[in-house]
């Protein structure tokens, strides 16, 4: 890996390349773009043998550094997880351009003819940890939605980046789009990411990805406005009318199926009246399938831990999970509201009325009803990828796709019109 003597020198040469490239980038067509993904989706398949072998230096990497099995599991790549990347790009690619879209449109009294549409924010710096697959997920939504990126990987996924970013700017050439479109900080110098967070005349917006401390120092330190991504603290509701069949196998694939994604279940509030039941259940279930349960009143069953007051509004992203019974709904949304991230929350009834509730007085950017909450993902929703889950209330929330990566402008057309 080169090493890079003045990082704020590179980090400029990055940004005025970025802004340059976005300003062709803003105007190019659907079928340029669209070209570009299909290339690079190509690109990224013929060179997975390269992908994966990048993939095992950054696993020793991490293995060196000490990372958790959730860890070493975000960062491993198989060819099912190439493919998988693949898939999100050639998704991408054959949804609509946003570019250009017309979002309304009126005419006034005075002649004019007024429309707003949808135009790209223009150079996005995209942070982002341990997963690999985001170099792909974020490179193409960016290009899609027609804005230039700088992408800083985790240190833990530097060669399997730059691999995968190698095959997005072969995707580039292929569609005589500007090389610059998307670039990759080439150094893992944390000093890059503090340039990045500054550079208000190249950048304009920054998108975090990843654990508390990445988006907190984010938060803290960047002038770049700020796209968050905070944690998925995550809770499912197990409501008095809910079914039991549907409430394990939920439960169940919420916690285990990928225990280290920021859609996993990291807490479960049961109500009091099918607690000693359902909720007892529900335990074992989990137990069973080897997750830590810490648990609290009478879901304190064999095999348990007890929990603490630390394991409330806790991100575990383990196979671990926090339990407790709880009085009744409200109790839950109150709970919801004190120790949640705003990201993903879920209830499990076959009351509408218990889940109407659930809906109206809680405010996270997705809600879920008898769902598992491993669905809180962008190529879930139809978006082909996601850059993030945004967590915030200002322009974007929930994950964000292409469209979400645009503002808008007015057109107003006259004719010779003049105001009295």
């Amino acid at each position: 890996m080169k090493d890079f003597d003045n990082i704020p020198a590179l980090m400029a040469d990055l940004g005025k390349r970025a802004k340059e490239a976005s300003k062709d980038l803003g105007f190019a067509t659907a079928e340029r773009k669209h070209a570009a993904l299909i290339a690079a989706a190509d690109a990224v398949w013929k060179n997975r043998a390269k992908i994966i072998e990048a993939n095992q230096k950054d696993l020793e990497f991490g293995r060196e550094k000490g990372l958790s099995p959730a860890m070493m599991d975000r960062l491993m790549l198989d060819e099912a997880r190439i493919q998988g990347m693949v898939d999100g790009l050639r998704t991408v690619a054959e949804q609509t351009d946003p570019v250009g879209e017309v979002l309304s449109e009126w005419d006034m009294p005075t002649g004019l003819n007024i429309q707003r549409v949808r135009t790209p924010l223009g150079v996005i710096g995209v942070i982002y940890e341990s997963r690999p697959n985001v170099t792909a997920d974020a490179g193409a939504l960016c290009l899609k939605s027609g804005n230039a990126v700088i992408l800083r990987g985790g240190s833990e996924s530097f060669h399997s980046s730059t691999a995968i970013h190698a095959c997005l700017v072969e995707g580039l050439k292929a569609a005589n789009l500007p090389e610059d479109a998307i670039q990759l900080v080439p150094t893992r110098d944390r000093a890059a990411v503090q340039e990045l967070l500054t550079m208000t005349d190249y950048v304009d917006v920054i998108v975090p990805r990843g654990g508390k401390g990445l988006v907190g120092l984010v938060q803290r330190e960047a002038r770049v406005p700020v796209f968050a991504h905070l944690e998925g603290i995550v809770h499912i509701y197990i409501d008095k009318a809910a079914d039991p069949q549907k409430t394990l196998d939920v439960v169940l694939n919420a916690k285990t199926r990928r225990t280290g994604i920021c859609g996993a279940a990291e807490c479960l509030l049961i109500h009091q009246d099918v607690a000693k039941t359902l909720g007892k259940d529900v335990i074992a279930a989990l137990l069973a399938a080897g997750v830590e349960v810490h648990a609290e009143g009478v879901l304190a069953i064999d095999g348990t831990v007890a929990a603490s007051g630390e394991d409330w509004g806790k991100e575990f992203l383990d196979s671990i999970i926090a339990a407790k019974p709880v009085a009744d709904i409200d109790a839950a949304i109150s709970h919801i509201r004190e120790f949640g991230s705003n990201h993903t929350d879920c209830i499990m009834t076959e009351d509408a009325e218990a889940a109407a509730r659930f809906f109206e007085r809680l405010d996270s950017a997705i809600l879920m009803h008898n769902a598992s909450t491993q669905f809180a993902d962008g190529g879930e929703f139809g978006m082909g990828a996601e850059i993030g889950i945004a967590t915030g209330k200002m322009h974007a929330r929930g994950p964000v796709g292409a469209a979400q990566l645009t503002s808008f402008k007015y057109l107003v057309r006259g004719n010779g019109t003049t105001r009295s």
